[in-house]
């Protein structure tokens, strides 16, 4: 067992969101380090040297078939273990993959959440080598459960590279790949936070959520100095099947190039591209939740950040909703979106074991024209700082049917905030909610990279705009002469609740609000987007 204050650590990183049948379940681990030999890598070669198109052609061979769930068959103690003793199954340190070089690979032990298996291939100039799982790669903390795995086991549960992010005297973990189609990075001097996905299936529908699976990856052996690495995966699922190849570039912001094939074994649903799956349990807009936590924030990441392609950027600060909250932005494929940990100050989190503020945020830029679609935000109540609670991706307008095929482009960055910073545009670093009966009070800072007053000008005005359900009152800039920045504050009168919602509260709709600054007649800043529960 580890000591209490590592297990609160470790289980902020290990969040398994639920709600209903709309759950959106992450299940990454943070892991220690371990060195490998190519020990584990079977002798025997399977085939030539796996390239992508080979991939593309098995997704679309297995689409044709019908889905099968192969969910292991693990002993009872692998299935009901808790993520303690999970975590007391260690890789051995002698049993490094390219443990001498640049890049060197590590195995999960199935158990616990990660009961799915598997199957991890070797890729270099001569073939293709399955790695094959022996329960003598691994160091078992429990007595006796080594000897319960039954024979035949050939899997494992995922896997995690390691790399001199920080320092070229220690490999740093760099990324991993765990639990569904789930898959965590690092840009330089950051702790893990955030998760993507392969895909997203009907997030937030009412006949529930599919997840599909990485059932097969195949790690291409980088030379001995590389700079980047290449993954090749197949995905399956019971709507579709897919062939991605992720192109890793560690560095400050370290960039994943991601290219996927899907192919349709029937009708889609909704369909989300790129997502990214974080959690909001409090910040500086809701308030402290609990009587005894001491920390001002608790969140891996604090808004959506989309450019779209009209050319407005947009920020959106999340919520933890009192109900399930779904937004939606069109426009087509967007420039760029993003979850941003935008606020990077550790005396704003307090937190010396998480260390919020070294959270990574994640930028998607779309490669070529995605067609038309929408980006969509579903934010999920969490009643603690465990969950991922919330999701982001972008949806295809089109409805696939079985037996179609398309392609999809983008790059991953996962950097520090200040990266999609632009010095051009006001950007949004806070945004402080204060309600008095029927009325609420916004107050929205504004800051430019290094702006000082007259950059801002004498000419500002607001633009600002609420839906139904509410009405403002009163806007006012007032300087902020501690940043450079500008403070909007908003006086907002809340409409009287209709007769249904004096019964039903929880039937309540939210207002939605819109700000930005605005010089000449041209924006200055972003747009602020925020939406309010009564």
């Amino acid at each position: 067992m580890f000591p209490a204050s590592w297990q609160r650590f470790s289980y902020g990183f290990l969040r398994s969101p639920f709600i209903a049948r709309t759950c959106v379940t992450a299940l990454l681990v943070v892991g220690v380090f371990f060195d490998f030999t190519v020990s584990n890598v079977s002798a025997a070669r399977t085939s030539a040297r796996v390239r992508f198109k080979d991939i593309i052609e098995q997704a679309s061979q297995l689409a044709a078939t019908p889905y099968k769930d192969l969910s292991a068959d693990l002993p009872e103690a692998f299935r009901t273990m808790g993520y303690d003793q999970w975590r007391g199954i260690r890789y051995r340190p002698d049993q490094a993959l390219w443990g001498n070089e640049s890049f060197s690979a590590q195995f999960f032990h199935p158990g616990f959440l990660y009961q799915y298996p598997v199957q991890v291939n070797y890729v270099d100039n001569t073939g293709t080598y399955p790695i094959s799982f022996s329960s003598d790669l691994f160091r078992y903390d429990t007595p006796g459960l080594k000897e319960l795995l039954p024979d035949g086991n050939d899997s494992f549960a995922g896997f995690r590279l390691h790399y001199p992010l920080n320092t070229p005297a220690y490999a740093d973990e760099l990324l991993s790949f765990l639990g569904a189609s789930y898959f965590r990075a690092l840009g330089r001097n950051l702790r893990y936070g955030l998760s993507a996905r392969g895909l997203a299936i009907n997030t937030g529908a009412e006949n529930g959520e599919e997840f599909p699976v990485f059932r097969e990856f195949w790690l291409v052996k980088p030379s001995a100095k590389a700079k980047q690495i290449i993954i090749y995966a197949l995905l399956d699922s019971a709507t579709l099947t897919g062939a991605y190849e992720f192109t890793v570039i560690p560095g400050e912001k370290t960039l994943m190039k991601v290219n996927m094939f899907l192919f349709f074994r029937r009708q889609s649903q909704k369909l989300g591209i790129a997502p990214l799956t974080s959690m909001f349990f409090y910040g500086e807009d809701s308030g402290f939740r609990g009587n005894s936590d001491f920390r001002p924030e608790v969140h891996d990441s604090d808004g959506l950040l989309l450019h779209a392609s009209s050319g407005e950027r947009i920020w959106h600060p999340l919520l933890n909703p009192q109900r399930l909250l779904i937004n939606s932005f069109s426009g087509g494929t967007p420039q760029g979106f993003g979850l941003l940990q935008r606020d990077s100050h550790f005396d704003h989190y307090q937190d010396l074991e998480a260390r919020y503020e070294r959270r990574p945020s994640v930028w998607v830029t779309p490669q070529g024209d995605w067609g038309a679609g929408h980006l969509e935000l579903v934010q999920i109540p969490t009643e603690n700082e465990y969950n991922d609670n919330v999701v982001t991706y972008w949806v295809p307008e089109k409805v696939f049917e079985r037996g179609d095929s398309v392609n999809y482009a983008y790059t991953l960055s996962w950097q520090t905030r200040e990266v999609t910073a632009t010095p051009t545009t006001g950007i949004v670093t806070a945004t402080r909610v204060v309600r008095k009966d029927k009325e609420l009070l916004f107050l929205i800072d504004f800051e430019k990279e290094g702006a000082k007053d007259n950059v801002w000008g004498n000419t500002l005005v607001e633009d600002v705009w609420c839906a139904q359900g509410a009405q403002i009152t009163n806007s006012q800039i007032i300087m902020n002469d501690v940043t450079g920045g500008r403070r909007l504050v908003l006086r907002v009168l809340l409409d009287p609740p209709h007769f249904i919602e004096e019964v039903l509260p929880y039937q309540k709709t939210a207002v939605e609000f819109r700000a930005f600054l605005k010089r000449d007649g041209r924006p200055l800043t972003e747009t602020w987007s925020y939406t309010y529960f009564p």
